[in-house]
């Protein structure tokens, strides 16, 4: 499997014979001039994850894409299969798991809101979107948020070694001034047998 991270939330992932994209957000590039694409995920209704003025091209050049999206998310869009926990999915030769059902806690005083974690080809990679939920495959590569007003690194850290990933690839690291800093601590608290690979924007990557 190749995976493009666009930044932040926003990454590709291409079978060969199957291209899913999961949060087109407002703070990830690059993604608006994708074509030949099977399906669009969304995890939550976070601006972040997806960005309202960029979807609707994106959706009309590839005409073909499954939309499918979260509880929360399902109200604002048309189009769109709704995606809860429990459901599975068939986009090409590849199966998606929603795992999940509910944002982190950023406060006590925030209502939390639906969050659609993936898991895409039985575990061949999870992307957990704005939460630590721990799924019940095995995971070969997971998508690990490195910073959010929901996160501590610590919490990080204990998600990447229950998961115990082959190799965890931060995502979610727009909201910090310097992401290196985060991986350096993934990398030196990760379980034995884990490659942590912080992915250049834009750039493919096989995983």
């Amino acid at each position: 499997m190749k995976v493009v991270h666009f930044g932040h939330a926003c990454v590709l992932l291409d079978t060969g014979t199957t291209r899913i994209l999961i949060d087109p957000g407002t703070f990830s590039a690059g993604f608006e001039d994708l074509t030949d694409l099977d399906a669009v995920l969304i995890t939550h209704q976070h601006f972040d994850h997806i960005d309202a003025e960029r979807l609707p091209a994106l959706l009309a050049a590839n005409p073909q894409a499954q939309f499918i999206v979260d509880e929360g998310t399902a109200p604002t869009v048309e189009n769109a299969t709704v995606a809860r926990p429990g459901d599975t999915f068939k986009i090409g030769d590849q199966s998606v798991r929603v795992a999940g059902g509910q944002h982190a806690v950023i406060h006590a005083d925030i209502p939390t809101i639906p969050n659609a974690a993936y898991v895409i080809g039985d575990g061949a990679f999870y992307h957990p979107g704005d939460s630590l939920v721990v799924p019940d495959e095995d995971v070969d590569v997971l998508g690990l948020p490195a910073g959010a007003p929901w996160l501590k690194t610590g919490e990080a850290v204990d998600f990447l070694r229950a998961v115990k990933p082959r190799v965890a690839v931060p995502i979610h690291e727009k909201t910090l001034a310097s992401p290196q800093m985060a991986v350096r601590f993934f990398d030196m608290l990760k379980p034995d047998g884990t490659d942590v690979r912080l992915l250049t924007p834009g750039e493919e990557t096989a995983v």
